[in-house]
């Protein structure tokens, strides 16, 4: 009977038009895994022009039990994986490249059609087609980037699920005003120890910057890494200093403090815990090209994080390279629209969102400029988990009634 179950699937889903499908196997029980590519308009306004084909991974468990949208806001993982959300509802689950993540990506590359409306229209289209397969309810869920995409999908297409579990999601609605990020990293945890060494190790590299360079430009070297994006090996191992003491942050716990090198140690050591945290590779030509669509969006739509480096000067020579226009390749034209997205995006929250379930982690940075409910928000809450990082499960690290509360109204949905 499984068998031949799996097999009507297949078939209900080959007969969606503009949807290829391929069954591969599953390392999940009881769950069918499909890989899938859909028929999509590059200019949603346009749909008699360019096209390009978007993947789509689907779980599948049973056509009567719930689906859980998973946005990831980047590519699509591609191994199976089970949302919190979907846990939670023992659910059917997909996923989605978000446009312009390859191999979802149109060429030629029209990257003024990189925007958060066309994408939310790329879930709306999906939805829609699957929902003549998938009745039950909806619910849509992504962290980081992935909660921003579950957000601005909910805001133009708000009946298309029936509740949003956002992770983690920050809401950049002033991009000019980015003193939540100085007040974070001033307070971020209950270790004032902690806070100053990370401060202390990031001038530190930058006082060893040739002992640092030299074994940078080795490793590129050996691996065949580029900088013509940055332009120099020293703009990116700065951008990647810039990033140590966020990475720490976002990544790791306050416990995780203890391992960080003393600033007496040796090269080696420092090179490491920099390379370790920051990922000294990201600013490379080879690091930056999978994420060319995010920064695209961030200079154009999303806004950016600034926080002001004062400890570092007068070490920094290039503070001011810290943005998406640094790091999108030269001929790709951008011009940020002064924050009128955003904007759009948070008067939606606060007087008609509807369902919303933000869930931040206490000690993440990029929680430190959240979303925020309003008068005219329903049914809708935030909650924070204590001590925690840039994590999409973090339901299960409420304090206990929280917990309660946040899976019964998801269940409710």
């Amino acid at each position: 009977a499984g068998v031949r179950q799996a097999a009507d699937i297949a078939d209900r889903l080959k007969a969606i038009p503009g949807m290829k499908v391929e069954e591969r196997t599953s390392t999940i029980a009881g769950v069918r895994w499909f890989w899938m590519t859909y028929r999509q308009p590059v200019d949603h306004r346009r749909p008699k022009g360019q096209w390009f084909e978007q993947r789509v991974l689907l779980q599948h468990k049973s056509t009567d039990r719930p689906m859980v949208l998973y946005t990831s806001g980047y590519n699509t993982p591609t191994s199976m994986f089970t949302a919190e959300p979907t846990a939670l509802l023992d659910a059917n689950q997909v996923s989605i490249d978000y446009r312009y993540f390859t191999p979802s990506r149109p060429e030629p590359t029209d990257w003024t059609k990189d925007t958060i409306w066309q994408a939310a229209t790329d879930e709306h289209r999906l939805i829609k087609a699957l929902k003549t397969i998938y009745s039950a309810k909806w619910i849509s869920t992504g962290g980081s980037k992935g909660g921003m995409t579950a957000v601005y999908h909910k805001r133009f297409y708000p009946n298309d699920v029936d509740g949003s579990v956002v992770y983690v999601a920050p809401n950049d609605v002033d991009n000019n005003d980015d003193s939540g990020y100085d007040r974070f990293f001033a307070t971020v945890g209950s270790d004032d120890a902690c806070r100053q060494h990370l401060k202390d190790l990031a001038k530190e590299f930058l006082k060893r910057r040739p002992a640092m360079l030299a074994r940078f430009e080795a490793e590129a070297a050996a691996n065949g890494w580029t900088f013509n994006t940055l332009k120099t090996p020293d703009r990116a191992f700065e951008n990647t200093v810039m990033d140590y003491e966020w990475a720490f942050w976002q990544y790791s716990l306050q416990s995780d403090c203890p391992s960080l090198p003393s600033l007496d140690a040796s090269d080696d050591e420092l090179y490491d815990s920099l390379n370790n945290i920051a990922g000294l590779s990201f600013y490379t030509d080879q690091g930056l090209a999978p994420y060319v669509p995010y920064y695209y969006q961030a200079g154009t739509q999303l806004g950016w994080p600034t926080p002001q480096f004062t400890w570092l000067r007068p070490e920094i020579r290039y503070e001011d390279s810290y943005q998406p226009r640094t790091y999108v390749p030269a001929d790709i034209e951008m011009k940020f629209d002064k924050g009128r997205a955003m904007r759009d995006i948070d008067r939606w929250v606060r007087n008609h969102g509807s369902r919303l379930m933000f869930v931040n982690g206490e000690n993440d940075p990029w929680s430190s400029e959240p979303f925020r409910l309003g008068r005219g928000t329903t049914d809708s809450y935030v909650y924070t988990a204590p001590g925690m990082n840039h994590s999409a499960r973090l339901i299960t690290r409420l304090p206990a009634e929280e917990q309660a509360k946040a899976i019964a109204d998801l269940r409710r949905w």
